[in-house]
This record gives C-alpha cells, structure tokens and sequence, in this order.
C-alpha cells in the first residue's frame, strides 16, 4: 500500500509540472504585413520537465467560422502540407516541435485573416494561440497630364490616381492659381484633379502629384510639368540699320516664340517670291551678294505651329552710300574679336603690373631686413671700436688729450691779435706812439715807439715770446700730448710768472688811451684767463690739471 501511494504522489508530481509559450506570450496576437513581402506568424512552446511537444498543427478560420488545416508537423512523422497552402508556407525552423513559427514568403491579399497555432504535448494535452493577420498594400499611383490651349475655358491641368490598402491620400505641390477636387472608387482607388484657367505663362510650372500612405515614411512625390500651347509671335531683328547699295553679308532674323516651336518659316518679299540671291537659311534671310538698290521693299516673315500662325513685316530701305561718313564697313564678328582680344591684353597686362609688384615689395622688404642687419652690424663695430680707441688712451675718463685745448689757446691768442692789429694809430698817454701806417712787426702789428729805448728793448721781448708761444702751438706737436708736471731736479713746471712782468714792464707802462680802454680791458681778461688755466713750459702753452676738466683728443688730428 506504501509503494502504490508513493508512485501516485510522483505521478500527481510529474502532471502538475508543465511548460508555457515564450512566443507570443498573448493568446490572442494582431499582426501586419505588407503585400508581396515575407510575413512571419510566431508560436514557440516551451515544454518543462518530463513534458513534450508531440505535434504542431497550423489553422487558417474561415468567415463561417470553421477551421481550414494549412500544415502539421509530428515529433516523429515529419511535416505535412495541406490543399491550397502546399508550397506557399514553410515552418521557420527545421525541428518544428521546438519552435513552430510559420512562414508566408509572398503574401498576398487573400491571406489576411486569424491564424491558430495548435501545440499537442505529452502527458499534459493541447494549447492554442491565435493570431489576427492584416495585409496592406502598398499604393500604386498614377498622374496623367492634360495638354492645354491658350485662351481656353476653366478645365482639368492634370489628375492623378492611386490604389492601396488602407485607402491612399493624394495632394498637389504646385505655385499654379488652381483647386483640386478628390473622389474615392468602390474598388479601393483614390482619384484627385487639378483644375484651372489655362495662360502662356503657366507653360512648363511645376504641377506635382504627392501619394500619402501608412506604409510609406514620405510621402511619394509624381513630378508632372503643366503644358500650355499658345500661337507664335513672329519678329524680324537685323545687326544694322544702315543698309547701302554694296554692302556684304546682309542678313534678317525671324524670331518665332510660341510652343510648340514652330518649324515652318516662310520668307516673302512685296507679297511674293524673294529677289534672285537670297535665300532661306533656317531663320535667317541671307543675301548671298552685295545688296542693290532694287533690293529694297517689304519683307515679311510667317511662322505656324500646331495652335496658330504668327507674321510679321520689315521695311528694308537701301540708300547709295553709308550714312557713316569717312567710316568703311566693319564685321561685327571682327569687333567682337577685337574687342575681346584687347580685354584678354588689358587682363594680363593686370596681372603681369600686379606680380612685378608684388616681386618689388618682397625684394624691397629683403634689402630692408639686409640694410637693418648691416647697421646693426655697423653699430656693434662702432661701439666696439669707440671702446677700443678710449681703452687705448687712458683709464681715467677725465684725463684726455690736451690738443683740443692748445688750440682753443691758439685761438684765443689770434683774437688778441686780431684785436691789437684792429687799434687805432694814436699817441699813449705816457708818451708812447704808433709807428707810421703800414709798418708792422713780424707779427703782422703795428709798431709802438716809446719814450726810452729800455721800453723799446722789453716789448720787443714780449713779442719774441709771444712769436715763440705762436710757433710752439702751429709747429705740428703731436697729438696726444698730456699736462706735463713740473720736475723737482730740472726746475722745469707750471708757473704764474706774467710774461710782461717777467721782463720788467708794469701795466702802468701801457696805460690805454681814451678811446682803446674796452679793447684793452678784453685783452686783459684774456690774459688772466690764460694764466689762470695754462702754464708756460719750455716755450710751450699747456693746460692746468683740473678735477673737473675734459680733454678731448681724436686720433691723428686735433679737433
């Protein structure tokens, strides 16, 4: 009794454990496809435990509500299709008790309805889903255009149809002042038209046709362009009024218009046959001579096309001469080859101005980074050098050569001079004279004859020192001479002994006379000057050392 209620239990168990569907998890499902396309019906049962799937079977319901068998499949026997569906449907997978997912590769219309997928499992019986199938067809749609007349009433441009499932939407992409009007058919078509009042201007404007539909992400575009015929309109053009007897190459242009072109031309002249010569070249009349005056009159173009005819006339009058007085005819095709030849000379000669340009900036900008580069170049020598020539001299900034100043001794020296020889002749006061006009001294002076000859002999000593001074100063002393210190041995260095005094002479002995007391006074400031920065050493005049004195010397000559 155990035993048979353990095995009951196992087998209670093993009933109460079965598997599901993975796919579609709804009983019933809503599908939708595409006509014409592959459309795929989901059923995949997953058996759990000691369950498992024994057969498959696919059903189609009918209106009436009965079950059409479409195919099977056994775990064992393999599959069977059945009737009409024989070749049309196939299961997706190869083991169909697995996954039992059936294919449709080319739907078609009639294949809309609900399918029953029907799983048969062991040991827990049979399970179902259904599936609501829905086919749309994708539109077809079509645009025929109207041909229109110039001049005729309101009427139909262009109309467009389409069919599809659902019902297809149909609108107009244009500029045209027009309306539409849309009518639906029972057979499942959609139909929309486009009327207006046709014009010239209307010809060749956009007139497109848009299809709507849920099966489409835009909506599909039929270009279409409005045709509007109208009659043509004849005009007769000429490249010059000055018509003369002998001019060459004469020729008339008939422009026609109208659409559609038209092909026939016809030429007349004084409402009949055209002169011997001329002849018709497409649109053109061309005289093949020169023209003469016979050939003048009414020249008249007609033009047809299948809307209308156009005319049109010209009054061609020849005179015996050009009316340009002194200008021979010229081509026009030879002015215009001219003329475009001088522009293309005109152009180059631009360009050509424009690189020689640009060549002379850039060198420019060359020679002037070359020039920067050599003066700084130049600079850095200067400097250089300058340091070179003050390290050669001295160390001491302010010692420098006495040349300079020598010189500015000498030239004040010759202002002294200068201001003597410019005295006039007079009698001193104490009995001195100037010698007669025109006797000098050999320093260029005139000479003064004093009272004594002891007087006589000490101011021609102080003109001999003076000479010698003179002489020291122009004789070529070398450039670079320094302030020489007297020596303590040789008794030779500065001294503040007067010249004048030193032979003798007081300034009472050259008391200046009424009219020279500026001039004397000036010479001597200029004399104190001289003793209060310079000393007389071996006959030469040389400057005072001085903490705040600057001597300038140049190489190789005094400046």
């Amino acid at each position: 009794m155990e035993l048979t209620g353990c095995l009951a239990l196992l087998l209670l168990v093993a009933v109460c454990v079965q598997g599901g569907f993975v796919e579609p998890t709804q009983p019933v499902t809503s599908l939708r496809s595409l006509a014409e396309s592959q459309t795929r019906l989901p059923c995949h049962y997953q058996a759990e435990g000691e369950e498992k799937v024994v057969q498959v079977t696919w059903h189609k319901e009918l209106p009436d509500g009965s079950k059409e068998q479409m195919i099977t499949a056994h775990f064992t026997d393999g599959h069977t299709e059945f009737g009409r569906y024989s070749g049309r449907v196939k299961f997706e997978n190869t083991n169909p008790t697995e996954n039992s997912a059936l294919l449709i590769p080319s739907t078609e219309e009639s294949d809309e309805g609900i399918y029953i997928c029907q799983i048969s499992s062991f040991p827990n019986g049979n399970f179902e889903r259904h599936i609501a199938l829905t086919v749309w067809l994708s539109p077809i749609a079509s645009l025929e255009p109207v041909s229109l007349v110039e001049g005729q009433s309101y009427r139909v441009a262009a109309s467009c149809r389409a069919v599809g499932r659902p019902l297809p939407r149909l609108s107009w992409d244009t500029d045209l002042p027009g309306q539409s009007q849309n009518r639906t058919s029972e057979g499942g078509s959609v139909s929309s038209f486009y009327s207006l009042h046709p014009l010239r201007s209307m010809n060749g404007k956009k007139l497109d046709c848009l299809v709507w539909h849920p099966s489409l992400e835009q909506p599909r575009r039929i270009s279409n362009r409005l045709v509007v015929q109208y009659p043509p309109d004849a005009t007769i053009s000429a490249a010059t009024r000055d018509w003369f007897v002998g001019l060459e190459n004469a020729e008339l242009v008939c422009g026609s218009g109208g659409y559609p072109k038209p092909q026939n031309i016809t030429w007349m002249w004084r409402g009949g046959a055209l002169p011997d010569g001329v002849s018709v070249v497409g649109e053109k009349l061309v005289f093949g001579r020169a023209l003469r005056m016979n050939d003048s009159g009414v020249y008249e173009c007609v033009v047809k096309n299948n809307v209308g005819v156009g005319k049109t006339e010209y009054m061609l009058t020849i005179t015996e001469a050009s009316q340009r007085k002194g200008v021979s005819p010229v081509d026009n095709q030879l002015l215009i080859i001219i003329g475009a030849s001088a522009g293309a000379l005109v152009l180059v000669l631009v360009i050509v101005v424009l690189l020689v340009n640009r060549h002379h900036r850039r060198k420019n900008k060359r020679l002037q980074m070359e020039l920067s580069e050599k003066t700084e170049e130049i600079n850095s020598f200067s400097r250089n050098s300058s340091f070179r020539r003050l390290d050669s001299f001295s160390t001491d900034p302010r010692v420098q050569a006495d040349n300079y100043s020598l010189l500015r001794v000498n030239s004040r020296i010759r202002s002294s001079q200068m201001s003597l020889d410019q005295l006039p002749y007079s009698h001193s006061t104490l009995g001195s004279k100037w010698g007669p006009p025109g006797d000098v001294d050999d320093l260029g002076r005139p000479i003064v004859w004093l009272n004594g000859g002891e007087k006589e002999e000490r101011k021609k000593g102080v003109e001999s020192d003076l000479k010698t001074s003179n002489m020291s100063l122009d004789s070529g002393l070398p450039s670079s001479l320094v302030p020489l210190k007297a020596k303590q041995d040789d008794g030779v260095g500065p001294t503040d002994v007067d010249p004048l005094k030193e032979r003798g002479f007081q300034s009472e002995d050259f008391p200046p006379a009424q009219g020279e007391q500026d001039d004397e006074e000036n010479a001597y400031r200029l004399s104190r000057a001289l003793q209060t920065h310079f000393y007389l050493s071996d006959g030469v005049l040389r400057p005072r050392e001085h903490s705040n004195a600057i001597l300038l010397q140049c190489r190789g000559q005094i400046i």
